[in-house]
């Protein structure tokens, strides 16, 4: 069993192969979590890392206690998932300084025995619409499932991806990579390495990646307008796609 909670300095990289080819990496980093046991920080730190539920998936049915178990949960049973009380961890950007975004959230989700039943995959993009993803992993860590949602401009919902979502131990190496027409014309890549939770490690981390969920945010966005310059066709975004608002 893994430990939680955990920080992860992570680098985050983005290759595009076509139609033009186009690459980027930044640092940032994600919290481990147990959603059994979602750390709570001293209220002078809350402002730098403090985690809400409704900052993911959907609410859980009515007169439920509304927490992230709860919505992971409620999800999985409208998929016809049930755990028997096994852990679920997860893999998060948390709120910092009012705001979060996190383009992919993955949540391990374990049956009763510890193993992994399935996993959870939650995109957000940068227009505050949101997916969920539910997959199971081979024994080498990896899935495969049709695209469904609308996340780069520059890519409409075709393909299908390839992902490798290995539980994170000591190291963080989770990959991503969109197969269309018989290429792979984007890949994404988030690597790290694990760091206990203390009171130094919350702020070292600030230090590092300051306000890492704006800055994320903004360096998409920036990449996304350097692409557009070079003449790269924008897909319009349909309208069939789940909106909730990424606070």
């Amino acid at each position: 069993m893994n430990p939680t909670p955990a920080i992860y300095e992570t680098v985050i990289r983005h290759t595009r192969t076509d139609p033009v080819r186009n690459s980027f990496a930044y640092r940032s980093n994600n919290w481990y979590i147990d959603l059994d046991d979602v750390p709570v920080q001293p209220l002078w730190l809350r402002p730098f890392a403090s985690f809400r539920a409704e900052d993911h998936l959907a609410p859980p049915p009515a007169g439920t206690p509304d927490t992230l178990r709860a919505r992971v949960d409620s999800f999985l049973a409208s998929n016809g998932v049930t755990l028997g009380g096994g852990r679920v961890t997860a893999l998060l950007n948390a709120r910092v300084l009012g705001y979060v975004f996190d383009p992919l959230s993955l949540y391990w989700c374990h049956d009763a025995e510890g193993r992994i039943r399935c996993v959870v995959a939650e995109v957000h993009n940068t227009y505050g619409g949101r997916h969920n993803y539910l997959v199971e992993l081979d024994e080498h860590g990896r899935a495969e499932t049709d695209k469904q949602f609308y996340v780069s401009p520059f890519n409409d919902v075709s393909g299908r991806y390839d992902m490798k979502l290995p539980e994170p131990d000591d190291a963080l190496e989770a990959t991503v990579v969109l197969h269309r027409n018989h290429l792979a014309p984007f890949t994404a890549t988030v690597r790290g390495r694990r760091r206990p939770v203390t009171r130094s490690a919350v702020l070292t981390t600030q230090l590092r990646t300051p306000i890492a969920p704006l800055l994320v945010s903004a360096r998409i966005r920036i990449q996304g307008i350097r692409l557009w310059a070079r003449g790269l066709p924008v897909v319009p975004r349909t309208d069939n796609l789940r909106k909730d608002p990424v606070r």
